[in-house]
């Protein structure tokens, strides 16, 4: 007699079993751990990270300025809003006195110990050679740092936001890195045109 897959009573399914067991095999030969001592070979001098590129956010102008260099610390500068009249937060919304100014940077570290790291030494200067420090609520409301360490051959994106007269024609970013084995006071800072 027959089942209604057409086998016999009494036999075991022999061919269905043949078929998994293959196929497990074929499976499982496809996960097998690369041989011991299998590792990839180090790249060659000069290469990079493949950094995926990301939209710029409304109203920002992406800049093309070469890194400046302070002691250990690199930094260049990626972007730039002007003209900001408020800023909003998960939590308020802030006006400027004149008009808000961002600045995207990026800081790294090329030391070999950490670098104390502050936003509010980074100065901004404009058209009429005055200097503006970080706008400590507008840094506060959109949740960006203030001290912190930044590790040995580390790397931050951060943005920087200012609040200076309305008239007012941001010119360059004076950057100061941490003490570091080159500058144990870190005073001169570096300035990176805006252009």
């Amino acid at each position: 007699m027959s089942d209604p897959a057409g086998r016999l009573h009494g036999q075991q399914p022999m061919r269905g079993l043949v078929g998994a067991a293959i196929g497990l095999a074929a499976v499982l030969s496809g996960c097998s751990a690369a041989p011991a001592g299998s590792v990839p070979a180090p790249a060659p001098a000069g290469a990079t990270y493949p950094l995926p590129p990301r939209p710029v956010r409304p109203g920002e102008t992406p800049l093309h300025i070469a890194p400046a260099t302070e002691g250990d610390t690199v930094f260049e500068v990626i972007g730039l809003t002007t003209g900001m009249a408020t800023i909003l937060g998960s939590h308020a919304e802030w006006p400027a006195k004149g008009q808000f100014v961002r600045i995207r940077l990026v800081v790294i570290n090329n030391g070999r110990s950490s670098v104390l790291f502050d936003t509010n030494r980074q100065l901004l200067l404009t058209a009429d050679g005055q200097t503006h420090v970080p706008d400590s609520q507008a840094m506060l409301i959109k949740r960006q740092p203030g001290q912190f360490d930044l590790g040995a051959a580390d790397r931050l994106e951060l943005d920087l936001y200012y609040d200076i007269p309305e008239d007012g024609t941001p010119t360059a970013l004076r950057a100061f890195g941490g003490p570091s084995l080159q500058d144990l006071q870190d005073t001169t800072g570096v300035d990176i045109p805006l252009r």
